[in-house]
């Protein structure tokens, strides 16, 4: 694995690449609907990344007011529970902060930790700033800083996300590493000349043929090592 010289600042996605998304929003489900079979919890879950997909897609299109991840995920969660025939509000509350409580990954915690030794670590999310904080929280993840695209008032891939990272950091985007198991994330952080790093995960958006991304790992450990081993 070649290595990217000059790098000084290392920027990661949070949903999917460092927190297991699906999962974590499975369980809030299963919380709010607990006699639900497999089928019926993917169903809603499907239902409800759908809405979020097409809300922030909306978003960057200008054919709506920018809301934060906070807003949609309320609204998702009505939307699984008109579906399912669930009128608790306090239970549809809760759901709707499923979001807010995602698992790590296993490699995660650990990883940062190391990386954070050597380099400035940021998180760049699509989360809002409380969704953020909060969720930081509940996976352990540590930083340096956490950029919310909140700040900006748009969604990755726009490019003015980005740019906060690239700000926070005070240094050339060539000298900034993006990490993400999303190619569509990775390729609108190379739009602004940050350099890219994909990392596998079971959940992510796995580059095409037509992708030229820096670096590709399985996994966080890898990358560490990569970037430590200098």
């Amino acid at each position: 694995m070649a290595e990217i010289p000059g790098i000084e600042v290392v920027v990661f996605d949070v949903l999917g690449t460092l927190v297991d998304e699906p999962s974590g929003l499975r369980a809030g489900i299963r919380d709010a609907l607990p006699g639900l079979d497999d089928a019926s919890v993917d169903e809603l879950l499907t239902l409800w990344q759908r809405h979020r997909e097409v809300e922030e897609r909306r978003i960057g299109q200008g054919h709506r007011a920018y809301v934060n991840t906070e807003v949609i995920d309320r609204e998702a969660a009505q939307r699984v529970a008109d579906h399912a025939g669930l009128d608790d509000p306090a239970t549809i509350a809760r759901l709707a902060t499923a979001g807010q409580r995602l698992p790590p990954w296993s490699d995660s915690p650990a990883a940062l930790e190391r990386l954070a030794r050597r380099f400035p670590v940021l998180g760049l999310s699509n989360a809002g700033r409380t969704a953020l904080l909060r969720l930081n929280a509940h996976a352990g993840l540590r930083w340096h800083q956490a950029l919310s695209g909140e700040a900006a008032l748009a969604y990755k891939p726009a490019p003015e996300v980005y740019r906060l990272a690239i700000d926070a950091a005070g240094c050339p985007p060539e000298r900034m590493l993006m990490v993400a198991a999303h190619a569509w994330d990775l390729r609108g952080a190379q739009a602004t000349g940050m350099r890219t790093a994909y990392v596998r995960r079971p959940v992510g958006d796995p580059p095409t043929s037509s992708d030229v991304f820096d670096l590709r790992f399985n996994g966080l450990d890898e990358l560490v090592t990569a970037l430590t081993a200098r």
